[in-house]
């Protein structure tokens, strides 16, 4: 059985993954815009990265993969679908924002507290974060 990850490994992937692909989503949006502020292009990019890459690259993103860890769905431990990582990313989105980032803060201190390490984007795709070894 894999064991969750916690919230420190969890911040190290999404650091790197701000930093692998971040960094050159500023560059495009550089080239493109003149400013390399975000922007509409960025965004997309994006959130097209964070919703398709776990689906296509079995649970994993760039960060997750260098940690060893991946997102896998909590009923059959299969990798995440399209549908899963809506729910995790897009509808859980909404509700950080509706609740002005205070559920994003929740989430973090549910990750770091609850025995199964699974914070509120994971209790409404049904996801977990595990070792992948």
């Amino acid at each position: 059985m894999a064991r969750e990850a916690g919230f420190w490994i969890r911040l190290g992937a999404l650091l790197l993954d701000g930093l692998i692909i971040g960094v050159p989503l500023a560059i495009i949006s550089l080239v493109i815009s003149g400013d390399a502020d975000r922007n509409y292009v960025t965004d997309v990019l994006s959130a097209l990265y964070s919703l398709l890459v776990p689906v296509f690259w079995n649970g994993y993103t760039v960060g997750k993969r260098i940690c060893g860890v991946k997102i896998r769905k909590v009923d059959d431990f299969l990798p995440p679908t399209l549908w899963t990582m809506i729910k995790r990313n897009i509808i859980a989105g909404l509700v950080y924002g509706l609740t002005c980032g205070i559920a994003a803060i929740v989430s973090a201190f549910m990750v770091g507290l609850r025995e199964d390490k699974r914070s509120l984007h994971d209790l409404i795709a049904g996801t977990e974060v595990v070792y992948d070894h």
